[in-house]
């Protein structure tokens, strides 16, 4: 069916200058990322675009300054020092049009290194975990690159190639990478539970990893019928769709299955969607499409965020000039859920930093900060002191319901920020209803 060869052999295809996009989240193929480095010495100019990844990224080593240069379309852990040092890039854009700049050939791909599952009889393969923009990369690259590997999910969705399709195979097993999250803390807890409770039955949700949406997830076991679109899930799904909470019943598209884009968790989350016709994988283009996402009743988004200021301006990406990870879905979904016939758009924060010495709700963003969500889009904040609805509010009345579920040792100092900026007139902003 086909010819393996070796990870050395395969990478030989990389020329310099090339642009080389490397699988996303769990499936970034280590063996073929060590062989590519290996190569440091013969190449230059080697252009790497990914989303985020797992594990290691050795090609964003100084040494390797002026031979490789990364782009990434979310700023993850491995990468975060070199790019806030300069040696690696990020590109600002919507997870939704990731796809786009690939397919309109506008970052154009020369080589594609991915994992897939083993072939079936029939000899096709699944992109398992992570379909995201990866599908978009392998179907318009020069030359697709493929490490077979029995660990990779066979995933249903969008994510199905033939083996004829890939240009070099290489076989290496090797254990996806796992992602476990510690417990939720006792705030974290509440925020959870003031979340759940903004959620309907029938309801759809959206939601990332962490320890904010396990909270929510783990609130959820008196709900009904819940659905799920999603770019991506972890293990705190799995428990309430074995209960049946999450059947996706009320969907109005994918009614049935669980949609996401790409995943990361532990082995348990793998095996769930292991040839799991009730879980598509699908391309981001789709799972972020705001014209899809509306669709669905009762959306609920929940994203978080770095600050937000008291006119509901949302930093999620950077830590003033510091770029810390990236716009990814936030957007897609805030604007989906705000459309949706009984949508809720949330954003999740405890109400300070760790050690409680900085309020997460502020007077003004940090100088540099990037604004994600704009003020104009902002519905539902949640902290663990309570739920506000900015939609329809003015700016003084957003200020007074945001400060309203600020830490109490930060409230003071929010309100003076407020009276400076507003003048008298804000003391007389009544406090709103909180839920």
């Amino acid at each position: 069916m086909y010819k393996a060869i070796s990870p050395e052999e395969a990478v030989k295809v990389i020329e310099p200058g090339n642009r080389v996009f490397i699988h996303s989240v769990a499936l970034a193929p280590k063996v073929l990322i060590d062989a590519m480095v290996a190569r440091a010495p013969e190449l230059h100019d080697v252009s790497l675009l990914h989303i985020h990844t797992e594990g290691s990224a050795p090609y964003v080593d100084e040494k390797y300054e002026g031979i490789f240069h990364l782009d990434s379309y979310f700023v993850g852990a491995n990468v975060r020092k070199a790019t806030q040092a300069g040696r690696a890039d990020y590109i600002p854009v919507f997870l939704s049009e990731t796809p786009q700049l690939i397919r309109e050939d506008i970052l154009p791909i020369d080589v594609a290194m991915v994992q897939v599952s083993p072939p079936d009889k029939h000899g096709y393969v699944s992109l398992g975990t992570s379909i995201d923009c990866s599908l978009a990369a392998v179907q318009k690259a020069r030359h697709v690159i493929a490490v077979v590997n029995k660990h990779v999910p066979r995933a249903w969705g969008d994510g199905i190639l033939h083996i004829s399709e890939i240009n070099s195979v290489v076989e290496h097993d090797s254990p996806l990478i796992e992602a476990a999250f510690p417990e939720p803390s006792a705030v974290e807890q509440k925020i959870g539970q003031n979340c759940a409770e903004l959620i309907d039955n029938g309801a759809t949700l959206q939601m990332g990893i962490g320890a904010i949406p396990n909270a929510v997830l783990a609130s959820l076991g008196n709900h009904k019928n819940l659905g799920v679109h999603t770019e991506m899930f972890s293990d705190g799904l799995i428990p309430l769709v074995e209960k049946g909470i999450v059947n996706n019943r009320e969907k109005k598209l994918d009614r049935g299955r669980t949609v996401a884009s790409f995943l990361m968790g532990t082995s348990k989350t793998y095996n769930f969607v292991d040839d799991n016709p009730g879980v598509a994988m699908r391309d981001v283009a789709y799972t972020n499409s705001v014209a899809i996402i509306r669709q669905q009743p009762k959306m609920t988004a929940i994203n978080s965020a770095v600050e937000i200021d008291i006119t509901g301006q949302v930093c999620a990406d950077s830590i003033g000039c510091k770029h810390h990870s990236g716009v990814g879905g936030q957007v897609d979904f805030v604007r989906g859920a705000g459309y949706s016939e009984g949508g809720k758009p949330i954003i999740a924060v405890p109400s300070t930093t760790k050690d409680g010495s900085i309020s997460k709700i502020t007077p003004l963003l940090k100088q540099g900060a990037g604004v994600v969500t704009t003020r104009a889009n902002m519905h539902w904040v949640v902290t663990e002191y309570g739920t506000v609805d900015l939609y329809g509010k003015n700016l003084q009345q957003r200020a007074r319901a945001l400060i309203n579920i600020a830490h109490p040792k930060h409230r003071e100092s929010l309100e003076q920020a407020a009276f400076e900026r507003f003048g008298p007139h804000f003391l007389k902003v009544g406090k709103p209803v909180t839920t």
